[in-house]
């Protein structure tokens, strides 16, 4: 069985009717997608079944829903599907993962950090670590970690595939901050092995952003890049 929600981000009861769904489908054993319409697999959707209203619930390729449906409307649209087993692949929806959203909000936290240590330990031309460290925080904290959040809530939407999350994501958040503080601290106390450790482990942190990320750009075959057809919000 596989259940397709039609959202898209000016509908405000989209928001609603994905959370009912997520929370279904954290209980049954079904196929579920959540595709907004800025996404080629959402405008295909939407022409194929000449949908006209969002959001649209679309149970295995035939309209079912429209609206908002409650906790016991929805599991009644998959009465058939099994209790469901833990998955680690998820669709990106409106709402941010917990690890996407810990990502930015640690990308906030180590901007603020940068910003505070370049004046107070001299600035971008202060020699030696009072230099390197805070560019570190900034490059490896800010930047990556921004990076690391805006990428698997962005690009899963722009590509309509999905992104592995679970213990691979918080793999990847424990590495990048071990790596950050680690090399930050091995240059600020001059400590060479200190900060090698840190390369590594945030070397690991990219790395397994770069193997959740790759199957999310890869593309699909027979994938629509057509234009958006008028819709109304539901």
């Amino acid at each position: 069985m596989k259940v397709q929600l039609l959202v898209s981000e000016w509908c405000t009861s989209c928001h609603d009717a994905e959370r009912i769904w997520r929370e279904v489908a954290e209980e049954r054993d079904f196929d579920f997608e959540v595709l907004d319409m800025g996404q080629p697999e959402g405008r295909e959707l939407a022409t194929r079944l000449r949908l006209r209203s969002v959001p649209s619930t679309v149970v295995d390729g035939e309209l079912r829903a429209v609206g908002v449906q409650s906790r016991q409307e929805a599991l009644a649209l998959v009465a058939g599907a099994p209790p469901k087993a833990a998955s680690a692949v998820h669709h990106v929806g409106l709402g941010m993962a917990p690890s996407a959203r810990l990502s930015v909000l640690s990308a906030v936290g180590y901007l603020f950090v940068a910003g505070a240590a370049l004046p107070v330990y001299g600035g971008l031309f202060a020699p030696g670590a009072a230099r390197v460290a805070p560019l570190h925080v900034f490059t490896l904290g800010f930047l990556v970690f921004m990076v690391y959040g805006l990428g698997e809530h962005m690009l899963p939407r722009f590509t309509g595939n999905p992104i592995r999350s679970g213990a691979a994501a918080w793999a990847q958040f424990g590495f990048a901050h071990l790596g950050v503080w680690a090399l930050v601290s091995g240059f600020w106390f001059a400590y060479p092995p200190l900060a090698a450790a840190g390369g590594i482990c945030a070397w690991l942190g990219l790395a397994l952003f770069a193997a959740r990320i790759w199957p999310v750009l890869w593309p699909r075959q027979g994938q629509d890049t057509g234009g958006t057809p008028g819709l109304d919000p539901g």
